[in-house]
């Protein structure tokens, strides 16, 4: 098959962290593929990678480049920031097959509020949205964004616009990798390295993200798993989604994101089957009851260099 395999930061020419993480992403998915046989097409603005066929793109012509492709291709699949992986997935859902979620479901995933909303309306465990923050501890966030961008935690009363500000849960910071569609596949459970780091403006900890152990099996992973299931399918997700959750006893759904994460670069190195395979087998028929995985996998966002 002809596959197309788009992701932003590689293709447009951002660089620094956000550069390093995608070409990971990028290179985990086109070597996937390669691995099994299909042909390949990737975009970048530069770097190259060791498989596929490169076409150099940048910010202005991105978007057009993966219309013009999906048209030749036999399927597809996009991955970008949460405020404009919609529109771009439409270029992929509107002329070939698309492996990743739908264009509405990302539009629901990157809204924190009606996201939020959403999960607390169908009864799953979610930190609750905070109209008064005074004196109450809170992590104040963007209501759009991905990868703890911007995120603090304060008891700061002032909620910049365009965040939100909800209930501090103080618990285990980790993570539901997954497949989903009409069969949801759970691949494993991911525990997050989490830094809370001192900030002057405004008053709090700023939370950042430093890396996982993906494949981490905690007691409750299969607790883990129900909850991350049902959120996904309460939210309309397809293909590889990633499901944030801070687990005090309870598992409370901070963020889910319809697309590839981190996640997948430690995953494809102890799981027993391609990614590819699965997530063409996930629109196609076929997906796996389950997957083996070899042992825990631990990286950081210095190993992407």
């Amino acid at each position: 098959m002809k596959i197309l395999l788009a992701e932003y930061a590689m293709g447009t020419g951002m660089d620094g962290t956000f550069l390093l993480e995608g070409r990971s992403m990028l290179k985990t998915l086109v070597s996937s593929f390669a691995r099994l046989g299909h042909k390949v097409t990737y975009l970048t603005s530069g770097p190259l990678l060791p498989e596929g066929n490169a076409i150099i793109a940048n910010e202005e012509n991105f978007r057009k480049i993966i219309e013009e492709e999906a048209k030749k291709s036999d399927a597809g699949l996009v991955i970008g920031p949460d405020e404009i992986l919609a529109e771009l997935t439409s270029c992929i859902e509107d002329n070939t097959l698309n492996l990743g979620s739908t264009p509405e479901a990302i539009d629901l995933c990157a809204d924190k509020v009606k996201c939020t909303k959403e999960l607390l309306r169908n009864n799953i465990a979610a930190p609750r949205i905070l109209e008064d923050t005074f004196g109450i501890k809170c992590v104040v966030k963007p209501r759009f964004g991905c990868a703890s961008e911007d995120t603090y935690l304060t008891t700061n009363t002032e909620v910049p616009p365009g965040s939100i500000a909800t209930e501090f849960i103080k618990g285990e910071h980790l993570s539901v990798s997954l497949i989903a569609g009409e069969r949801t596949l759970p691949l494993c459970a991911n525990k997050q390295l989490i830094e809370f780091m001192d900030i002057k403006d405004p008053a709090g900890l700023r939370v950042e993200y430093k890396g996982n152990t993906v494949c981490f099996s905690p007691p409750y992973k299969e607790e883990l798993f129900r909850t991350a299931v049902a959120a996904s399918k309460i939210l309309g997700c397809r293909g590889y989604t990633g499901v944030d959750i801070v687990y005090d006893g309870t598992p409370y759904v901070v963020d889910v994101n319809p697309r590839p994460t981190t996640s997948i670069y430690g995953i494809c190195k102890v799981m027993d089957v391609e990614i590819a395979d699965l997530l063409l087998k996930n629109r196609l028929g076929g997906l796996p009851g389950s997957v083996g995985i070899a042992a825990e996998c631990s990286f950081t966002k210095e190993d992407f260099k």
